[in-house]
């Protein structure tokens, strides 16, 4: 973990407690591991302090349950006791595998019911722990973020709804719209971005990449992601480049206008390596589209970042487009649900963020300052640091 002075020297605010909803066991398991482990192996004053009650445990995990009625209605219930503890609820709304039994018939859960389910636990523990702290990855409701016509505000409506609840922090990863923490000014909302993680995974799955100007791009597949893109590529001190997309706006299906064409906005890309960095693919359309005007472009080869690799429309599309090499390899994290199926796929690979959600918890529960966390620029030039290093031994070997 990061910054680890700053640990050493703090108190923690309270016992440590995590709760993982159902939706987001797997990656809550592993980071129940990794603060098992770090906690043990600390060598600080608060570890060796015996009247630190629940610093080093065997689980930080609360046993918990959200059972349903016949009807589809359901409660939440917690099978031990929280009572002054520093509650972290980990919850993935995008998890579309779970089922309940409604009326005899089988219902899939959607973000709705992962966003009730996450109140009802809220509601089991607010007036008995200490600190309530939301870390949902996915964003609910995060792309109706903003009123264009007469329609919902629903995003903002959550985030309220959530600290009136009485819950006291609130984290998430790469908001569609980070604006929306407007909708709650007075109060503490996280939005972690996920650059280094992506740049480390391509480093150790690709063993020729060359970071420099001459021989990669990092493009923003539309308007909306230039920020993260721009700050990427100054990171990794390369241009970038931005297509703009086209859209139909007489026009609305499956709850958006659709895409007539992609525009580019950028150099000559012929020869270079490129990197597409966007917050999710959805559908994956119009990321397959982009990929496929920069090969025709002469570019080397296309990698896909993003955060949240939601494939609502499976995984067909992608295997077509990577059989015809549009791209090379596409790169997800592990903050949402993935299809099984997706793992034996040659093109993917996963960033793992268990272990940096771990030092955000052990950061936040001791009350020290997240300023490491929230500015990765050093830890990425640490790891292009290694990665050119490494790959000198064996040009030399």
């Amino acid at each position: 973990m990061p910054n680890l002075n700053s640990l050493e020297k703090a108190l923690p605010v309270a016992p440590l407690k995590i709760v993982v909803m159902d939706s987001a066991k797997t990656m809550g398991n592993e980071i129940n591991k990794y603060l098992v482990e770090f906690r043990k192996s600390i060598d600080n004053n608060v570890s060796k302090d015996g009247g630190i009650q629940g610093y080093i445990e065997d689980s930080y995990l609360v046993d918990h349950i959200c059972p349903r009625f016949g009807t589809g209605e359901g409660k939440g219930v917690f099978l031990e006791s929280v009572r002054g503890k520093d509650l972290f609820i980990l919850v993935d709304v995008c998890n579309h595998s779970l089922t309940y039994t409604i009326n005899g018939h089988v219902n899939h859960m959607s973000p709705d019911d992962h966003y009730q389910d996450l109140k009802r636990i809220i509601a089991a523990a607010t007036g008995k722990a200490h600190r309530i702290n939301v870390i949902m990855p996915f964003l609910y409701e995060g792309r109706q973020h903003k009123r264009s016509a007469r329609e919902s505000l629903d995003c903002a409506f959550m985030l309220e709804e959530l600290y009136n609840m009485g819950i006291d922090n609130f984290i998430t990863f790469d908001a569609h719209d980070p604006r929306v923490c407007n909708a709650i000014p007075l109060k503490g909302f996280d939005n972690y971005i996920t650059p280094y993680n992506f740049i480390r995974a391509l480093l150790e799955q690709e063993k020729d990449l060359i970071i420099d100007k001459e021989h990669l791009v990092v493009i923003s597949p539309d308007e909306g992601a230039l920020n993260r893109t721009v700050y990427f590529a100054n990171v990794l001190g390369v241009n970038t480049g931005m297509f703009y997309k086209r859209r139909d706006y007489t026009t609305i299906v499956n709850g958006k206008n659709p895409i007539v064409a992609h525009e580019f906005l950028g150099d000559n890309l012929e020869g270079k390596d490129v990197i597409i960095l966007d917050d999710m693919i959805s559908s994956g359309e119009s990321m397959i589209d982009t990929a496929r005007q920069l090969k025709d472009m002469n570019a080397r080869r296309v990698f896909i970042c993003c955060t949240f690799g939601l494939f609502t429309n499976g995984l067909e599309a992608f295997d077509e487009a990577y059989k015809k090499g549009y791209f090379e390899k596409v790169v997800t994290t592990n903050l949402n649900y993935l299809p099984p199926e997706i793992y034996e796929r040659p093109y993917y690979v996963q960033a793992n963020m268990s272990n940096f959600i771990a030092s955000i918890i052990d950061f936040m529960n001791h009350d020290v300052s997240m300023e490491n966390v929230h500015t990765p620029a050093e830890k990425i030039h640490q790891a292009l640091k290694e990665y050119n290093e490494r790959t000198a031994k064996n040009r030399n070997a």
